[in-house]
């Protein structure tokens, strides 16, 4: 999905974060201090790994616990790759968070793969699959940058509407 490559983006390092080829490299919460007292927390993704079913499924109980319990919690950016359909696990996971009231931000990544009219048609799909309005999603590229700032202002958002709550 390219959350390593978006985290080196938005910080505005090259390999701060360690990109992998393949899938399930991330096995463990992984912190990144950006701020004072503000962290980005790479976490396990959820899609395809070639991994056993056992470590997926504790990945599942980490990731849930994590977020579940997390008072500092600010903001769940959802990666999801904006050249497929929208998939069940990404719909499943954005009601969950719905439904347990957790701040979330979809981000369609990998802009760059794609022809400017693909993207618009791919981002509606998506949109529509996922119950998602277009203002309230960022489309990204960490190759290009694009919605680097869009998405950096957007995470800001998150921030201020907690601290002034």
């Amino acid at each position: 999905m390219g959350k390593s490559s978006l985290i080196n983006c938005l910080i505005g390092r090259k390999a701060l974060v360690k990109v992998s080829g393949r899938p399930g490299k991330t096995q463990g919460l992984n912190y990144f201090q950006v701020g004072d007292g503000l962290y980005f927390v790479d976490l396990p993704g959820y899609g395809f790994a070639r991994v056993s079913k056992t470590l997926q499924e504790g990945w599942q109980e980490l990731v849930t616990s994590y977020l579940e319990t997390r008072e500092t919690l600010r903001c769940v950016v959802v990666i999801i790759d904006i050249r497929h359909a929208p998939k069940t696990q990404d719909t499943q996971l954005l009601s969950w968070l719905k439904l347990k009231g957790i701040p979330y931000l979809p981000v369609y990544t990998k802009t760059d793969k794609l022809s400017g009219n693909e993207r618009v048609l791919n981002a509606r799909l998506l949109d529509g699959g996922h119950d998602i309005q277009a203002g309230s999603r960022v489309l990204f590229s960490s190759k290009t940058g694009q919605g680097r700032e869009e998405l950096l202002r957007a995470m800001a958002a998150f921030l201020d509407v907690r601290q002034k709550g």
